[in-house]
């Protein structure tokens, strides 16, 4: 059977012969992941499983980063949960204060996640390390204590669409865009419970931190996972980060699959996503004059180093309007510190802007960055539902880092050129 990227890594952690898509299939995982929210329900399931050990306390992560540092005393009380759990199982991979970083760019930087993994995590961007080639999906909190205790879980083969990046990158345009193109078109159940499996000539031109921001964002079309081909790129990528013996995986000449969808990247511009779904898309021509209050940079979908060097090009030399709260956070502390050998966070602090420590923060409506009522934001997060960010009656409005710094500086919504 020639297969899809999805069928190809799931065979390789069945000892299941996998011939089509919708067949139930038992799997082994490589790594099992929760955070400071979800980890806690999943540690109350894994009790009343009358477990009383973890399958592999090197394969699970526990990343404490959504409401950390702690901003009140329930999310204190959610966190020593899980610091108290992963000390009693002496699980490897306990993250939380100077070391932790937004779990979904922390976990590929160390090397935890890479080629042919599969992945499972009670976090709905999981999906982001498929821009490594992995399989990852989110899960639950109940099947995710299952896995703990396991080490596999049981997956349905997901019907694949094929989305073909064909012609080269216009300036200013990068992955968000391209994975906002993509869930406009197909609208934010067009991939339920499927694959979204990227490829095309425009592929090689895309980073491997392009590629995880648009797996990342697999999940706001529904979909299963986001999956790219593990490469020459993504090898270097991997080996970088401490792993070693992984190789390249591609799909199948001729694999079925179920849709195919092609974009013409040369002809694109910036794409903006309005309130409040993320398949509200629109050209950033379209959105000028949508006047703003606050600006955010960062998250796991576009808190990486190439985002941080995006935004301070624009931001360089220029100040953030008086009436805007731009807040920038790294992803994580090897990302903040790369920004700040390289005078990064001095151009952020210059022009304005609120430089805060690797967290999620306002992109969940967590902290340091809520919204109030009738207030606008912009920001590189991956979610606009209403409410997301703060008080039910204000908006948001998801673009690129390049977009989300010249905003910040205009005062509303602008293509980068414009400043």
């Amino acid at each position: 059977m020639r297969q899809t990227l999805a069928q190809k890594i799931l065979q390789g952690r069945t000892d299941e012969t996998i011939t089509q898509d919708g067949q139930i299939v038992r799997c082994r995982v490589d790594l099992v992941l929760a955070n400071d929210i979800t980890a806690p329900l999943a540690i109350k399931s894994f009790r009343r499983m009358g477990a009383d050990k973890v399958f592999d306390k090197d394969k699970i992560a526990l990343v404490c980063d959504h409401f950390t540092p702690n901003k009140d005393i329930d999310s204190a009380e959610q966190v020593k949960v899980v610091r108290e759990f992963a000390r009693e199982k002496n699980i490897t991979h306990y993250y939380e204060g100077g070391d932790c970083g937004v779990e979904h760019a922390l976990l590929p930087e160390m090397g935890l996640v890479g080629p042919g993994d599969v992945v499972v995590g009670a976090d709905s961007h999981t999906c982001t390390y498929g821009g490594l080639g992995a399989f990852a999906t989110g899960m639950g909190s109940t099947d995710i204590a299952g896995a703990m205790v396991l080490g596999e879980t049981w997956f349905k083969v997901p019907p694949t669409i094929r989305v073909l990046l064909e012609g080269t990158l216009a300036p200013w345009v990068g992955g968000k865009d391209l994975i906002l193109e993509v869930i406009g078109r197909i609208g934010v159940s067009g991939a339920l419970y499927k694959a979204l499996e990227f490829g095309g000539a425009a592929l090689a031109g895309l980073s491997v931190e392009q590629r995880l921001t648009m797996a990342n964002m697999a999940i706001e079309a529904g979909g299963k996972a986001g999956l790219f081909p593990a490469d020459a790129k993504t090898l270097a990528y991997a080996k970088a980060a401490g792993r070693s013996g992984d190789k390249e995986i591609h799909a199948d000449e001729g694999a079925f699959y179920e849709q195919t969808l092609t974009i013409d990247c040369s002809a694109m511009t910036p794409r903006v996503a309005c309130p409040h779904l993320p398949d509200n898309v629109k050209p950033v021509a379209e959105c000028k004059g949508i006047r703003l209050d606050q600006s955010v940079i960062g998250s796991c979908t576009n808190g990486r180093i190439e985002d941080m060097r995006e935004a301070a090009q624009v931001l360089k030399g220029r100040k953030v309007a008086n009436h805007v709260r731009c807040i920038v956070l790294p992803a994580t502390p090897r990302i903040w510190k790369q920004a700040l050998k390289e005078g990064l966070l001095e151009i952020f602090m210059d022009s304005g802007c609120i430089v805060g420590p690797p967290t999620c923060g306002p992109c969940l409506g967590g902290h340091m960055g809520i919204l109030a009522a009738g207030e606008r934001s912009i920001a590189t997060t991956n979610r606009n539902f209403k409410g997301r960010m703060g008080s039910l009656e204000s908006e948001v409005y998801l673009s690129n880092p390049a977009v989300a710094a010249a905003s910040a500086i205009a005062g509303e919504i602008v293509h980068p050129e414009s400043v």
